[in-house]
């Protein structure tokens, strides 16, 4: 399967880098790093993966973050990245908005 990022998916990694940036130089770098390898994984498993709020669900295992993710015909379209540790009623609003 491919894998997809669209645009909010891609802002969520900007914002996620900047956060880690800001906190330690070069660890934006790093989640970039980790995250990419990751979500290349789901060309192969995509749509494996349990269901929350709607979409498939993967989370990562070096960040807490999840991927939000639909697949459609051979694609795997990434819908979010978002912090786990985000009250889950703002996750729910955010992913309704996408």
């Amino acid at each position: 399967m491919n894998v997809v990022l669209e645009d909010d998916a891609k802002q969520d990694l900007r914002d996620s880098f900047h956060f880690y940036e800001a906190d330690e130089p070069g660890a934006g770098r790093y989640f970039l790093d980790k995250i990419q390898e990751e979500l290349q994984t789901l060309g192969g498993f995509g749509g494996v993966h349990r269901q929350r709020f709607g979409f498939h669900f993967y989370a990562s295992k070096h960040f807490p973050h999840g991927v939000y993710y639909r697949t459609k015909n051979d694609t795997v379209q990434i819908v979010a990245i978002i912090d786990s540790r985000r009250d889950p009623k703002l996750i729910r609003k955010i992913l309704r908005q996408r």
